[in-house]
């Protein structure tokens, strides 16, 4: 099969996922309960959300740019800047079309050497932008294990988890990932999936021997913090947002955590915009763990997801427009 058709397929799929998730989702909402919400909330702390989310983005940019600074210096950080913004736009319409845009647009503007060649190629710029994604894969399994860590009281209460049960599933869950990593390594030359994570663990190690070699490691590290720390901010932000109002009154900032890590193991599912996958998860954990109504779960995953879309899309329009006319 043609691959533009596969993707065509691929495309018409996931959207329709979507469209089956949000009308999943739509159905759980009381709407009195929805509207009455909105007008008590507190929109200060919304807005706030919205401004960190397009902080979030310049920060991207950043310490993308320092990856590959050391390959072609003659790429500044308003265009590394811009390609994120726009790329996240574009991720919006179609999922993981942002990132052939990122990458195209760094290529372009490389400058060349005295051959005639491009400092940056095409393959240089897809590995700096893995290494990058490597990290922040080994960023999240790290925030994975500290809130199971630290949330092993009420997994165990509002699961009805026994401490004997959530102490032999934690350890299936090491002995399974071992084991994978493993077979990965074992049978990576049989190609498919063992091939793909055996390529990715592998990432990750090259990602981390990358940052070792940067002038300013230290500085990268720093993006990453804030990057993470950004995450989870909107997140709270929306939790002080809905405080006041039952039954967000139990919520606090380290609830907060567990709903950045759901709603960033949720943008694994390729739908556009997130939308529907998003706010199934989020709501699904917090009436899990939190005994939150599946509606009202709702409330908090439209908030915060909607913010974060509002903050993308203005923020990647604003850094289209600056690239394709200002910086000419």
């Amino acid at each position: 099969m043609d691959n533009s058709v596969k993707n065509i397929l691929q495309y018409i799929f996931w959207t329709a996922v979507a469209v089956v998730l949000v009308w999943f989702c739509v159905k759980a909402i009381d709407w009195k309960e929805f509207l009455a919400a909105l007008r008590m909330c507190r929109w200060e702390y919304v807005a706030m959300s919205f401004v960190v989310g397009c902080v979030f983005i310049v920060v991207r940019g950043l310490r993308w740019h320092m990856l590959i600074q050391p390959i072609d210096p003659t790429i500044t950080k308003t265009l590394v800047i811009n390609a994120y913004g726009i790329g996240f736009v574009a991720n919006l319409v179609l999922p993981k079309l942002g990132e052939a845009i990122k990458i195209g647009y760094i290529v372009k503007d490389s400058g060349k050497r005295a051959d005639g060649k491009r400092h940056l190629t095409v393959d240089a710029a897809i590995g700096t932008y893995l290494a990058e994604k490597a990290v922040d894969a080994l960023v999240l399994t790290i925030c994975i294990a500290v809130f199971l860590a630290g949330s092993w009281s009420i997994m165990k209460d509002n699961l009805q988890f026994s401490g004997g049960v959530m102490k032999w599933t934690l350890l299936a869950i090491v002995i399974l990932a071992v084991a994978f990593i493993l077979l990965s390594r074992k049978l990576q030359g049989r190609g498919g999936i063992w091939e793909k994570s055996w390529n990715f663990i592998c990432g990750i190690g090259k990602g981390l021997k990358t940052i070792g070699k940067l002038e300013k490691p230290w500085l990268f590290l720093l993006y990453t913090a804030s990057i993470w720390g950004s995450f989870w901010l909107t997140s709270a932000l929306i939790v002080w947002a809905l405080n006041d109002i039952e039954p967000f009154t139990i919520l606090t900032s380290a609830d907060a955590f567990g709903l950045m890590i759901t709603g960033t193991i949720s943008s694994l599912i390729p739908v556009p915009g997130g939308f529907g996958a998003y706010h199934g998860a989020v709501a699904t954990v917090m009436q899990a763990l939190y005994g939150i109504p599946m509606g009202s779960g709702m409330i908090y995953a439209t908030l915060n997801h909607e913010a974060q879309i509002l903050s993308q899309a203005v923020t990647g329009l604003w850094c289209y427009i600056h690239q394709t006319f200002f910086r000419k």
